[in-house]
């Protein structure tokens, strides 16, 4: 008994490349970015001495993590929709299964 399988595929093409890898290349940086940040907090909050640093630290420190999120969230959906715009056309190719 024989069958047949469709096999969906999409060629993208060279600006298609080009988006795909500025979408994952802009992910790793701002994670990067996001973990060094991180560890920068880490290293402050060492050398703390009384409550109003540390308060100050907690709050400078949400609100650099919300800006840093929101930058990537912000650079995600516009890199995104570049890399779905950009995907190719579909190209079905059909293999018998024996």
């Amino acid at each position: 008994m024989t069958r047949t399988v469709r096999i969906e595929k999409r060629q993208r093409g060279f600006f298609g490349q080009i988006f795909k890898w500025l979408f994952i290349i802009f992910n790793a940086l701002m994670l990067i970015w996001l973990v060094a940040y991180w560890a920068e907090l880490g290293e402050m909050s060492s050398s703390i001495q009384s409550d109003a640093e540390s308060a100050g630290l907690a709050i400078g420190g949400t609100i650099g993590s919300g800006m840093l999120l929101t930058f990537w969230v912000l650079g995600d959906i516009i890199l995104g929709l570049f890399v779905l715009f950009t995907r190719g056309k579909k190209v079905i190719t059909e293999e018998v299964v024996q």
